[in-house]
């Protein structure tokens, strides 16, 4: 593996931060947001589609394709929305944390 480090992971070549970070809480928003819409295109294409009459305009393949297209656009804002709140869990920023209560590991509940 060329440009690579021992562990599979690229070598830094200049000035990207060391420890760049994505923004998670708009990663879950905009993914919270986009879900339902995507949804409710690809039933609205869909119906629309079986509704349509032959030789209507817009035909049924186009309707179709619009159907698969915002539903694969919302299998992608749902994993996406999957791997947001897993690194958030992770991280100990989501409020929903579990059990823990918002807390990091070695921190103590103050009485």
């Amino acid at each position: 593996m060329t440009g690579g480090t021992s562990d599979g992971r690229r070598r830094r070549t200049g000035t990207e931060p060391v420890a760049a970070r994505s923004a998670l809480g708009l990663r879950m928003v905009l993914s919270a947001v986009y879900v339902p819409i995507f949804v409710a295109g690809a039933i609205a294409f869909a119906i629309w589609a079986t509704r349509s009459a032959p030789g209507g305009s817009p035909g049924v393949t186009v309707l179709d394709v619009l159907a698969g297209v915002s539903a694969a656009l919302a299998a992608v804002a749902a994993a996406d929305l999957l791997v947001v709140s897993r690194r958030r869990r992770r991280a100990g920023t989501c409020p929903t944390s579990g059990s823990g209560g918002g807390r990091r590991d070695g921190e103590r509940r103050s009485p």
